[in-house]
This record gives structure tokens, C-alpha cells and sequence, in this order.
């Protein structure tokens, strides 16, 4: 009987930077602290709150399907830990607990352990948790309710929330640099433009994400602004507030870019990334939702595949 261990390999093509999962999550996590940061400080214990229980529980989910799978324990490779923060900073500071838990369990059981761990999900886990509590509570996700009791020194009105209900007119009140800075209201790390760009920048240079998906999906969203803008500026902002509002910047360095839901080769990330932003404006503009960074980032996640296809032409050939 011939006991050699088969060598197996996944299918082409194959790509390896050097980093370990761990790394990896890790420094994700170093890098959204910039924004996490200027988030404690505007909301204070109640963002801390959010954002501690939302890691913990993420980190049991992980660990309870470990042992009802009976599979080895994956928590110290840091991901769960990454999903939970990343999901924390897109929550209002005000979220209950018990959504916070909920959102936890669908980001880390339904968006990753079900389609097989780590590697396998087809949607980004913390987009598609909060796309499901917006639809299923959607009054959690009215941030100017939501953040009605802090006092703030600046315009504490929701930029995306006033644009779509009341037009431009009622965004002259915002300054782009103010907004940029973080000197607006929304998700407890999705505000501070600065600190995510400057995070997002720290895991390009690390080479932890490439540049090929916030790029272009930066630029897409820049191109579209500005073709409506064009059209009819009296009704269609241009594209500096789309880039600094709502979800752009986390969605365009921390959710776009996810691994396992990203393409992989360099057309493909470039096509994904400008479809998103598109996508992005589209819905803001002539959609009926407020943001559209997620509902664009998780259908590009399922055209993603498809944009794998288009591959650089193999060396050689066979004969």
C-alpha cells in the first residue's frame, strides 16, 4: 500500500506576498486606528463600547463554529477580531448591543464560516452584516436620530442624509475640508478622511492590499460625480463631497479590497474597482438608498469571478 501524501494545489493563478494571515489582519487592524481614534473622541464611551463588544463577539462566533465544526481554533490568526472592528466603525455609536451581536454573528457565521472560513466568503463579511441590519432596522441607521444627543462643534447633520432629502442646497452649510478632516457625523470610523486615507496608504506601502482598487474605485466615483455634476449642477453635487462622505473611503481601502470577495488579477481589480464607484454614485444620485458604497462593493463582490476570467495570457505554450 503506498502511503506518500498527495501534493494538492488549487487551481492558477498564484500569488503569495510573503505575509502571514496573521500579519495581515494585524496590521489592518493598526491601520484603521487613525480613524477608530477621532471616533472615540467625537462619540466617547458609547463608541468604545460598540466597538469592544462588537471584537468579542466576533471573536466567540469564530470560536463557537471552531468547536461545533470541530475544527482547529482559527481566533488567534486575528481575522474574526479585523471583521469585528472593521464592522464596529460603519455602526453609529448609539447601536444597541443586541444589534451589535446580531451583526457580529451574520458577519462571522452566514458571511464567513458558512461558505468555509477564511479565504472562501464571496461577500465581504462587514459589508454584508451592516447591509442587513440597514435593511432589517433601518431606523438604527438614521444617523442624525441616532446622534441627536451629542453636542458637537460643527454641522451636526448627517452630509448625505441632508443632500438626498433637502438637495444641494442644503449641504452649502459643509465645508470640504471639514469633512475631509472628520468634522461630520456617520459610522464611528467612517468620517475621518485622513486617518483612512493615511491607513489605507500604511497597507499599500506594506503591500498588504494593492492600489489598483482604491484607485479606481476612487476614480470612478470622481467620474460620475463630476458627469452629473456637469449635466445638472443645480441638483447633482460634484465629486470632493461624494469622496469624503458616507462610506467612501472605508469601503474604497477596507471593504473593497477584502481578499477572498476581491479579484485578483490587475484588469480585473482595476474594472471592479471603477464599477464599484460607479455603481456608488448611481445609487446616491438616482437610487433610492442614502449611501450606495455597500450595495456596490457586494455586487461587485459577485461579479468578481466573472472578472477573474480575464487573465493575462500564459508564458509559453503548449505544444
Amino acid at each position: 500500500m503506498n502511503s506518500q501524501k498527495k501534493f494538492i494545489v488549487s487551481h492558477a493563478p498564484f500569488q503569495h506576498n510573503g505575509s502571514s494571515i496573521e500579519q495581515r489582519s494585524y496590521n489592518i487592524i493598526l491601520a484603521t486606528l487613525p480613524a477608530i481614534l477621532l471616533g472615540l473622541f467625537h462619540y466617547g464611551a458609547p463608541a468604545l463600547g460598540v466597538i469592544c463588544l462588537s471584537i468579542s463577539s466576533a471573536i466567540f462566533w469564530e470560536l463557537a463554529m471552531n468547536r461545533i465544526s470541530k475544527r482547529p481554533i482559527t481566533i488567534g490568526d486575528g481575522n474574526s477580531a479585523m471583521v469585528g472592528i472593521i464592522f464596529a466603525m460603519l455602526l453609529p455609536a448609539t447601536t444597541p448591543w443586541w444589534a451589535v451581536i446580531t451583526g457580529t454573528f451574520v458577519a462571522i457565521v452566514i458571511g464567513k464560516e458558512i461558505f468555509g472560513g477564511i479565504g472562501s466568503n464571496a461577500f465581504n463579511p462587514a459589508a454584508l452584516s451592516v447591509l442587513i441590519l440597514i435593511l432589517s432596522w433601518k431606523n438604527l441607521f438614521d444617523f442624525d436620530q441616532a446622534l441627536l444627543n451629542y453636542n458637537f462643534d460643527f454641522v451636526a447633520v448627517y452630509p448625505l442624509g441632508a443632500l438626498k432629502h433637502f438637495g444641494v442646497d442644503a449641504i452649502d452649510t459643509f465645508n470640504i475640508l471639514d469633512l475631509f478632516l472628520g468634522r461630520q457625523i456617520g459610522g464611528i470610523g467612517s468620517t475621518f478622511g485622513l486617518g483612512l486615507i493615511l491607513g489605507g496608504g500604511y497597507l499599500i506601502l506594506r503591500g498588504f492590499i494593492r492600489w489598483e482598487i482604491p484607485l479606481s474605485f476612487l476614480l470612478g466615483i470622481s467620474i460620475t460625480a463630476l458627469l452629473f455634476n456637469i449635466s445638472e449642477p443645480a441638483r447633482f453635487v460634484g465629486p470632493g463631497f461624494h469622496l469624503f462622505t458616507g462610506y467612501t473611503l472605508i469601503g474604497a481601502f477596507f471593504l473593497a479590497t477584502e481578499d477572498s470577495s476581491s479579484p485578483v488579477n490587475t484588469l480585473p481589480m482595476l474594472l471592479y474597482g471603477l464599477g464599484g464607484g460607479i455603481m456608488t454614485v448611481l445609487i446616491r444620485n438616482i437610487g433610492v438608498y442614502i449611501d450606495g458604497v455597500l450595495y456596490a462593493i457586494l455586487v461587485m463582490n459577485m461579479v468578481s469571478p466573472l472578472l477573474d476570467k480575464i487573465r493575462p495570457k500564459a508564458i509559453g505554450k503548449v505544444v
